[in-house]
């Protein structure tokens, strides 16, 4: 058994509530990864769509033998969404993972997971979070290796547990605005739920017609697709313990078996990004940021892992 645990982040967009209700059941069933994470990260208005499942979703996780983590919004703007926070950290027996430092604010001294939308980009940051009862961090993908590789030693020191993501859109910013309502001529709280139009996101042009960039509600996500197939060795070496996908519309369960026989050894990175390619993930993919370049490229040298730096 792989020391390394795949893990399958949380929907980030409004899929119906079936879909997303069949999807962690598949998951549950078939997908070889080791923690689920559930939970409305982006905008709480969706929150209510999918909240009937909850149960279901998590009992099923848990017969598939997923750990299931609960993350909590990234963005927190109103009451309302100050009450759906403090309602998933007020569940004593659950695992969570906090996205804003609202959430930090109730679980401080508990256990809990540090989300990839809260700004870990130094050894102090980790100690502080450790101190107050942080076990496990997912990096913001626009770290570099070096980075990684200081703060993943600083994890070891307090027994924190420290995750990547390596595949998906990956999360660039959010806004207070919902912009996916605004291109179609509607305001922020009259949506009418437009962003369920764009499963992947709402991919955008620049004025020149060329891709640039993916709207999810208040989101901005990249338009190429992360794949650090290639650079998952050096993590590994420089003490990361876990690696997440990032759910789209393709199939997942096919993605996560990639991922999981990359990580066993049993099929290479080329081989694992030819096999991406004919599910149908959008060509070029992209891993800048790993690289110290810009996010969107994909660089073809190798990654040395520089543990401890």
């Amino acid at each position: 058994m792989s020391p390394y645990a795949l893990t399958m982040g949380p929907v980030l967009f409004h899929w119906p509530a079936d879909q997303i209700r069949d999807f962690w059941f598949r998951i549950a069933d078939e997908a070889p990864v080791d923690t689920a994470y559930l939970g409305e990260t982006v905008c709480s208005k969706r929150t209510p769509f999918f909240e009937p499942h909850f149960e279901a979703v998590h009992e099923r996780l848990v017969q598939g033998g997923k750990t299931v983590v609960w993350s909590t919004l990234s963005e927190v703007m109103i009451k309302r969404d100050r009450n759906i926070v403090a309602g998933f950290c007020a569940m004593d027996d659950a695992e969570i993972e906090a996205n804003d430092a609202s959430a930090l604010y109730h679980l401080a001294g508990r256990p809990h997971r540090i989300g990839p939308a809260i700004n870990v980009y130094n050894e102090a940051t980790v100690a502080f979070l450790a101190s107050r009862g942080a076990t496990h961090i997912c990096l913001p993908p626009e770290l570099p290796a070096p980075a990684i590789a200081v703060i993943a030693a600083e994890a070891a020191k307090h027994g924190a547990g420290l995750e990547v993501q390596v595949f998906g859109r990956v999360s660039l910013a959010l806004s207070a605005r919902c912009y996916h309502a605004r291109a179609h001529g509607r305001t922020k709280d009259n949506c009418q739920f437009v962003c369920e139009n764009d499963p992947d996101g709402m991919d955008l042009e620049t004025r020149s017609g060329k891709p640039f960039l993916a709207i999810n509600g208040i989101q901005t996500l990249s338009h190429r697709f992360l794949n650090l197939g290639h650079e998952m060795p050096a993590p590994r070496e420089m003490g990361v313990t876990a690696f997440r996908l990032s759910p789209h519309s393709q199939d997942m369960v096919a993605v996560a078996e990639r991922y999981r026989a990359l990580l066993d050894g049993t099929i290479d990175a080329d081989e694992t990004a030819s096999e991406l390619e004919a599910l149908g993930v959008p060509q070029p993919t992209m891993n800048g940021f790993i690289h110290g370049q810009p996010g969107f490229k994909t660089v073809k040298s190798a990654l040395a892992a520089r543990p401890g730096q």
